[in-house]
């Protein structure tokens, strides 16, 4: 039994089966993967396209691949866009600077806004607690929403029966939530998985609910309020994580594409100096033409910065689409 926990260590690079989501490689490609294990995968299936068509087309490609004027203009398009792509990454970098780059008055907002959050929650946590991070943010809104749900409960006198069951099964589905949201320790792998535990929690439908009882005659509207505020400094500190999430996800985007695109400009430059030079050898290789496995490794490299783009923004997408309904309003 200690095999599974062992290999799901690696989940940011291998889609290993987990204990809550099983084996989803959908979930894995688009959410928990490291976005370079998803890189990886994506140029492996280029260069091994590329190979199997030289493989069963082998004359025909030997054919269309001696053309090596086609073959250089695609390498200089190629070239072309990896510039470009260059360009579009300083342009996301200058706004992902400019969220920090702003007036001592709006800097002042912003730290007064994180003190009185700071404050707010300090209320709420134990003596000894220290929310800092997501991981122990999520166990303690965990204990906070759960004992708070639990207490809906206990002033239940005079109340009509058929609310007091719709009470008592209201708490017992945010108890069984909450229990989910804390249990961080069950995730396995994945950096992004224990950040995705918070993001995904569906805040706005259990406020809503809470509202609706809360307003039924003789129902404690004051516990009610009480679970209301706890879901609304959830909230704050759901968006402000998410916020640092799309801040950190981009930042990387931008450092991996810079170190991704220098080593492929120069490779693609020294593949069109040795093609249209043609210095490559005769014979085979893997039972290929040099030239059409040379084409392969051209190809592959010219388009990794683009693969590394899509990587990135599958997952930037993916969370952009499933947090939109996140909060108290939802589009559908």
């Amino acid at each position: 039994m200690r095999i599974i926990p062992r290999f799901s260590q690696w989940r940011d690079w291998f889609p290993v089966p987990n204990w809550t989501t099983g084996f989803d490689l959908k979930r894995w490609v688009l959410l928990d993967a490291d976005r370079m294990a998803v890189t990886g995968a994506l140029l492996t299936v280029v260069f091994v396209t590329f190979m199997g068509i030289a493989t069963f087309w082998t004359f025909e490609m030997q054919t269309l691949l001696t053309d090596t004027s086609t073959v250089q203009t695609i390498l200089n398009t190629l070239l072309s866009g990896m510039i470009l792509l260059v360009s579009i990454v300083v342009s996301i970098n200058s706004i992902v600077l400019s969220h920090d780059i702003t007036s001592v008055e709006t800097q002042e907002n912003r730290i007064q806004g994180a003190i009185k959050f700071r404050r707010n929650l300090g209320e709420m946590i134990d003596d000894g607690e220290n929310p800092s991070n997501p991981s122990s943010f999520l166990r303690a809104m965990s204990r906070i929403i759960s004992a708070r749900a639990e207490a809906l409960t206990s002033e239940l006198d005079g109340v009509e029966q058929e609310v007091i069951e719709d009470i008592d099964e209201f708490a017992a589905s945010v108890s069984d939530a909450a229990e989910q949201l804390g249990a961080v320790e069950e995730t396995s792998g994945a950096e992004f998985a224990v950040l995705w535990k918070g993001i995904g929690f569906d805040y706005g439908s259990h406020i809503e609910r809470s509202r609706l009882l809360g307003s039924s005659p003789n129902a404690s509207s004051e516990n009610f309020d009480d679970l209301i505020e706890a879901f609304e400094l959830f909230a704050i500190g759901k968006e402000y994580f998410k916020t640092l999430y799309y801040t950190r996800e981009v930042s990387q985007l931008s450092r991996t594409l810079l170190v991704v695109s220098l080593p492929a400009i120069l490779f693609n430059a020294s593949a069109i100096f040795a093609i249209n030079g043609q210095v490559l050898p005769d014979g085979t290789f893997l039972g290929l033409p040099p030239l059409q496995t040379f084409v392969a490794v051209a190809f592959t490299v010219s388009i990794a910065p683009y693969l590394v783009l899509t990587a990135y923004m599958l997952r930037l997408s993916t969370v952009a689409r499933l947090t939109a309904s996140g909060g108290i309003f939802s589009l559908n």
